[in-house]
């Protein structure tokens, strides 16, 4: 409990300190304000324009991720699949992979002055691919998110596949029922916990989405801005604007919207579950 309190609730509970207090540009030091910077980031067009970005990323990103997840863990578990083992592995690699070398690799690959996406255009004598450009940036994001994160959620799809009990599928083979119809009656209702699971995460994920566009912005600054997701923009204002009481008002608000949707898409996988 000790170490609870201190490495969970004490972050907790200075970062609330911090966002009722404000600094004093002329006078120096800091005064209470209330909820004076909560109201501030509630009227932020900055910090909603970041949210609204992230909201559509997560409606977008998440399903696509977690349906080519699920078509993996289906696949390995099908025992018309040869060499399932190795198929795993590759799966599964990405995820070994630090989010940081991940990005600069992808990065590496959308450059439009460099590597595939110029190889391309040189190719083709044009610029038709481009990444990195303003209307494109966020669904290179989401490629870069996808390609790390679907082997981390196939493994949990895989690992509730492994936990059915063989008699229902003896039972199902009994019945005649081919493997199309196993997989909508027998795995997918069985896998009902696990999808659940694997959502809220990837809810939490998107709404923490920093590290890819962070490392991005090094090479567009121009397309991402400092602004570009609600975690960059309170990094951005602690780090690089001095503004740690409302970085810290920023980053609750941005908490509570997190925790309240990922619970109640809690509650309605456990009223289905039911």
């Amino acid at each position: 409990m000790i170490v609870f309190a201190l490495t969970f609730l004490a972050p907790i509970g200075y970062a609330l300190g911090l966002s009722l207090f404000r600094d004093q540009a002329f006078f120096g030091g800091t005064t209470f304000v209330g909820l004076d910077n909560y109201a501030q980031v509630l009227g932020d067009a900055k910090f909603w324009e970041s949210f609204l970005r992230v909201l559509l990323f997560l409606a977008v990103q998440v399903p696509v991720m977690l349906l080519l997840a699920l078509v993996a863990a289906l696949a390995i578990d099908s025992a018309r699949l040869h060499a399932a083992g190795f198929f795993r592995i590759v799966v599964f690699l990405p995820y070994a992979v630090p989010a940081v070398v991940a990005t600069l690799m992808w990065g590496f690959i959308y450059g439009d002055r460099f590597g595939l996406a110029a190889d391309l255009n040189h190719l083709l004598g044009r610029d038709v691919v481009a990444p990195l450009s303003s209307g494109w940036m966020l669904a290179s994001i989401g490629n870069i998110v996808t390609w790390e994160f679907v082997g981390y959620n196939m493994l949990i799809f895989y690992s509730a596949l492994k936990v059915i009990p063989n008699e229902l599928f003896e039972a199902a083979a009994i019945d005649g029922a081919g493997p199309l119809r196993t997989i909508v009656s027998i795995k997918l209702p069985a896998l009902r916990g696990a999808i659940v699971i694997a959502t809220i995460f990837s809810i939490i994920g998107s709404f923490q989405l920093f590290n890819e566009p962070n490392i991005l912005y090094t090479l567009k600054p121009n397309v991402i801005g400092t602004f570009y997701t609600p975690n960059m923009y309170a990094y951005n204002l602690s780090f690089g604007g001095q503004q740690y009481n409302y970085s810290a008002t920023v980053a609750i608000v941005m908490g509570a919207i997190t925790a309240v949707i990922a619970y109640a898409v809690q509650l309605r996988g456990a009223r289905k579950g039911m």
